[in-house]
């Protein structure tokens, strides 16, 4: 009986040493755009990231809303997403603790190029909008919270427009990419970041029927997560990529993106310039 307990001891003594000590936690949450990876941006930049910090990066690619939402619940260390009011109230609530403004591209209105509400070469896009529901054109919309589909919303508002329930006005629920797929198959009329169109563009027939709207341009930032409102982030890990992403490394990468293979860049880097809070 003496020998069985000494051998209890020893196992469970082996046992205490063999336990591993907590390991550090590196991998990083980001929760972003579906336009930063259906444009293939995240592709280049996160193996940089990975080989300099350590860190692996999972990437959850969903609407701004939903991303912010990620954040609130502390399921994602960093947040780079593209739809400012949201993001404004996401920092005045206490989510943040830093929100840095990374890059910029616009917004432009695709569709068939028989373009039967008659919009193209407008900049008016209030004009545009109220073309194609009084020609009841088929519009596809995000309708996922997104920071695309917020600006889609408020080109409605503006053209005193409720879209919703009717015929001719469709919502898929899903990202950027998939949406231009759907529009492109209905010969529709939609509302997309200007990089994924240009990513995508060669197995689409949408063309880009109006651009250079002063309401379309879309802009991002990258927001650290607050760890005494969401202890449970690796919030090391999400500075980490918050500081690289505006990094002259990671700035120029982002301003020579998209050039060679479609003529000229899907972004441009904005991290010099004034436009977020950094506490």
């Amino acid at each position: 009986m003496k020998l069985l307990k000494k051998l209890i001891l020893v196992a469970l003594s082996l046992l205490c040493f063999a336990a591993p000590l907590p390991a550090k936690k590196n991998s990083v949450i980001l929760a972003t755009t579906t336009s930063t990876q259906d444009s293939g941006l995240l592709d280049v930049l996160i193996p940089i990231f990975e080989k300099k910090s350590g860190y692996f990066v999972k990437t959850i690619a969903v609407g701004s809303g939903q991303a912010l939402m990620m954040g609130r619940r502390g399921e994602a260390d960093v947040l780079l997403v593209h739809s400012p009011e949201e993001e404004v109230k996401f920092m005045k609530a206490g989510y943040g603790i830093s929100r840095r403004l990374v890059m910029h591209n616009d917004f432009v209105l695709v569709g068939p190029k028989a373009d039967p509400a008659k919009i193209r070469g407008t900049k008016n896009i209030t004009k545009a909008f109220k073309q194609i529901a009084e020609r009841r054109t088929i519009f596809i919309s995000r309708g996922d919270n997104s920071g695309t589909h917020s600006v889609e919303m408020l080109c409605w508002k503006k053209a005193n427009i409720s879209p919703s329930g009717q015929k001719w006005y469709q919502e898929t629920g899903l990202g950027m990419g998939q949406t231009l797929g759907v529009a492109d198959e209905k010969r529709a009329y939609t509302l997309t970041d200007r990089g994924t169109f240009l990513a995508l563009k060669r197995n689409l027939s949408l063309e880009i029927l109006l651009e250079g709207a002063e309401a379309l341009a879309n802009i991002y930032h990258v927001i650290e997560l607050n760890p005494e409102k969401l202890p449970m982030i690796n919030y090391s890990g999400g500075k980490a990529f918050a500081d690289f992403i505006v990094s002259k490394e990671a700035q120029d990468v982002i301003r020579t993106f998209g050039v060679e293979k479609f003529g000229q860049p899907l972004f441009f880097p904005d991290a010099d310039k004034k436009g977020g809070t950094k506490n």
